[in-house]
């Protein structure tokens, strides 16, 4: 399937706490799921997409640092459906961007490890332990599934957020 149009700020959607899907809808969960790839392979150096921000209100989040020169770890390709964080630990303030906010970045406060417990879409357990870089963007995805986007994060507006200096 071709590729979705990214949500962009400030459309309502990316505001709104996204639904859990279960494990009874994996029809549902499949079809978003293929949709969040797609999308996310057409925008090179792009390493994590969530349902909401291709309209989608569903709590599913697509990620893959792997050979990211600022990934340390990876656990590779991940598609967690209903992802909830039980343990983070460490903090650590770096930088951020998004699709959905193209034209900026920000320094943002983030655990630096994680634990957490999802699905797959075909309804199959998922627990997972991650640190660093990916960490990060999987609380970064996370927090679109709660209508959350990284501006919401930084601790200030006038000195944590800038133009982005270069694009893809």
């Amino acid at each position: 399937m071709p590729a979705r149009e990214v949500l962009l700020f400030p459309h309502p959607t990316l505001k709104k706490p996204a639904r859990p899907l279960g494990t009874g809808q994996r029809a549902e969960a499949e079809r978003v799921a293929t949709d969040l790839l797609d999308t996310m392979a057409a925008h090179p150096g792009c390493v994590g997409l969530a349902a909401p921000q291709l309209d989608e209100l569903v709590r599913i989040v697509v990620v893959d640092v792997s050979g990211h020169k600022k990934a340390r770890t990876s656990n590779g390709l991940l598609v967690l459906v209903d992802p909830e964080v039980v343990r983070e630990s460490g903090a650590e303030v770096a930088r951020e961007g998004c699709l959905s906010i193209p034209r900026l970045t920000a320094d943002v406060r983030r655990a630096t490890a994680i634990e957490l417990r999802a699905h797959t879409p075909a309804g199959d357990p998922v627990d997972l332990a991650s640190e660093g870089f990916e960490a990060r963007c999987l609380l970064h995805e996370i927090d679109h599934l709660d209508g959350l986007l990284f501006l919401d994060r930084v601790d200030s507006l006038r000195t944590d957020v800038f133009r982005r200096k270069r694009y893809g």
